[in-house]
């Protein structure tokens, strides 16, 4: 009775593994302690039951990393487009004072011609003209003369204010790049936490049960796509790929067997939002980069007008996306540890579908 305490005891110590993923501490909860031997052969370490505890919670953990991932992701691509404006405001900034200090030179030109006609201005010199041809020259170029000032000191005065604006808006975005550093950095911390955590809970486990965790992993999603294939979601999906959509595909499918890393765009790695957008790129359309960007802006189309190279966003944070190859399949780039792949496009929970080149 007392094994028997120890064991249920052990199973509710994996529970607490909840809190590290509710409150984002980088320690990973203990595995479960193992279970008794069984009676037949050799002894079993932990049980399916067990097993399957800890597989939910690290999978918890990396989908919660992708979340994270998707984070650093954006704050990347906004550093990089911040960085893109300061540089272009810099050298706004930098024309404007060579046409400041320009235009200053004609003005001083323009001075230094009244000085050498007696400091008399224009319209004095002018009127002390007996010759009516001289008056009618000297009035046109009076004309011209006073058009000129006007023009010269309305371009200085416009540029002025043009400097002032780019070096505000030079600041505003130097701003928004530390800012978005910022998010970067505790984006990648939760990252390194979270997948140090699950690495940590399966590095507790022997070879075996290794393998059987991922059986169990395979199991799990296999349950999830016969349900959902079950369901009659893609009875009537016959959609075929656009042009962009088949070399968006033929670009993803290219990729199986490069392995997932967090940040990755290729070539040689990806993660899952760095697959679905190069290859998008690849195709000659350009998408955003994050899976809840991809969510939040390509247009959304139903599962029963889906086709091949539309992409399919999954959980209720929009935090992984695969691509629809067509027969109910998805390649995408998993997880750290995981290899680029193709799946079931109902193994997980979808939240919805995208086109991007609708």
């Amino acid at each position: 009775m007392n094994r028997r305490h120890c064991a249920t005891a052990a199973i509710t110590l994996v529970c607490a593994l909840a809190l590290l993923t509710s409150t984002g501490q980088a320690m990973a909860a203990p595995a479960p302690e193992p279970s008794p031997s069984s009676s037949a052969g050799s002894p079993t370490r932990y049980s399916n039951a067990d097993l399957e505890e800890v597989r939910e919670q690290i999978d918890t953990l990396y989908r919660k990393a992708g979340a994270a991932t998707d984070a650093y992701n954006l704050a990347e691509e906004q550093t990089k487009k911040q960085s893109g404006e300061i540089v272009k405001l810099a050298k706004a900034i930098v024309d404007g004072q060579a046409r400041i200090a320009a235009l200053k030179d004609r003005a001083g030109a323009q001075a230094r011609e009244q000085y050498r006609n007696g400091g008399l201005p224009p319209g004095a010199q002018l009127a002390l003209s007996n010759d009516p041809k001289l008056f009618l020259d000297g009035l046109n170029k009076v004309r011209q003369s006073q058009h000129a000032s006007k023009s010269l000191l309305t371009d200085l005065n416009q540029t002025q204010e043009d400097l002032e604006t780019y070096t505000q808006d030079a600041s505003t975005n130097w701003e928004k790049l530390e800012t978005n550093r910022v998010k970067q950095a505790k984006a990648k911390k939760k990252i390194n936490a979270r997948i140090k955590a699950a690495e940590k809970l399966e590095s507790q486990l022997e070879e075996r049960e290794r393998d059987r965790l991922r059986q169990l992993e395979r199991d799990a999603a296999d349950k999830a796509q016969t349900a959902w294939l079950s369901s009659g979601a893609i009875k009537d999906v016959s959609g075929e790929a656009s042009e962009g959509g088949a070399a968006a595909v033929a670009f993803a499918t290219a990729q199986i067997g490069k392995p997932y890393v967090w940040g990755a765009e290729g070539p040689g790695s990806y993660d899952c939002s760095g697959l679905t957008s190069q290859a998008w790129l690849a195709a000659k359309r350009p998408i955003p980069r994050t899976s809840q960007e991809q969510w939040r802006l390509l247009p959304r189309i139903d599962i029963q007008d889906m086709r091949p190279g539309d992409l399919i966003i999954y959980h209720a944070d929009a935090s992984h996306v695969g691509m629809y190859v067509g027969d109910g399949t998805i390649v995408h780039s998993p997880r750290p540890g995981r290899n680029v792949t193709l799946a079931g496009a109902g193994s997980m929970k979808i939240l919805g579908v995208v086109r991007p080149d609708k």
